[in-house]
């Protein structure tokens, strides 16, 4: 039986080094492979450029390696939520790449599915398409896409078993799905790893192929990104 599971959190980011390229899931606060942002942290690992919808806030999430000045780019769709992002970023300490939330899943896709470019009408005639080669599809125009191309995905599941497949919870499914096989080594942060076989396999939202390295992580925060309550 081929396993994948590795026995701790610092055994899962091994090889993880200056000036990579990293996916991590999540989207807001939901599905953030917390317990290995906070090892990247630990390492101090420098110069990364992160892939993510968003980056955290200030205090959880990518926010914790922005503080420590670890992120030299960040790849992005939705940032409003980090103070600390938006300071680097106007004091041009930080390089940015925005997104289209769609492009950016479909970019992770391409790369999970050995797809090396595509075209979407997303982003045609604005900033995003400077410098792309456009094209015409029954009157309408498109603009070309590459495929992401990652070091590492970092992805956050609910369960997982030892053979690396992955079921997601509700929203956490998010960028987690098209992230996972989308980079040369994904590793997967689990709530719960049970044995090999345990998992119904009609359940199963990514297969193990897709996974390199599997781990439980100790402990996960089920954060509210923004709460809103309605007055008596």
């Amino acid at each position: 039986m081929i396993t994948r599971k590795v026995n701790s959190v610092e055994e899962a980011v091994a090889g993880i080094s200056n000036n990579m390229t990293i996916m991590l899931g999540g989207f807001g606060l939901c599905g953030i492979p917390e317990n290995s942002i906070a090892e990247l942290v630990k390492m101090g690992v420098s110069n990364l450029t992160c892939i993510s919808n968003n980056a955290g806030v200030d205090d959880f999430g990518l926010g914790l390696l922005l503080h420590k000045k670890q992120i030299k780019k960040m790849i992005s769709s939705y940032v409003g939520e980090n103070a600390e992002f938006e300071r680097q970023m106007l004091s041009g300490e930080l390089d940015v790449e925005l997104t289209p939330q769609g492009t950016l899943a479909e970019k992770c896709r391409a790369a999970q599915h050995g797809i090396p470019a595509f075209f979407t009408p997303a982003g045609y005639g604005t900033e995003v398409a400077e410098g792309k080669e456009t094209r015409e599809f029954n009157g309408k125009m498109y603009v070309m896409e590459e495929a992401y191309k990652a070091d590492f995905a970092i992805v956050k599941a609910w369960k997982g078993d030892e053979a690396g497949n992955l079921i997601f919870k509700g929203t956490a499914r998010n960028f987690n799905a098209c992230m996972a096989g989308a980079a040369k080594i994904t590793i997967a942060e689990v709530e719960e790893l049970v044995p090999a076989g345990t998992l119904d396999p009609n359940q199963i939202h990514i297969p193990g192929i897709m996974v390199n390295r599997i781990f439980q992580g100790k402990k996960f925060e089920k954060r509210i990104e923004q709460r809103t309550v309605r007055k008596k």
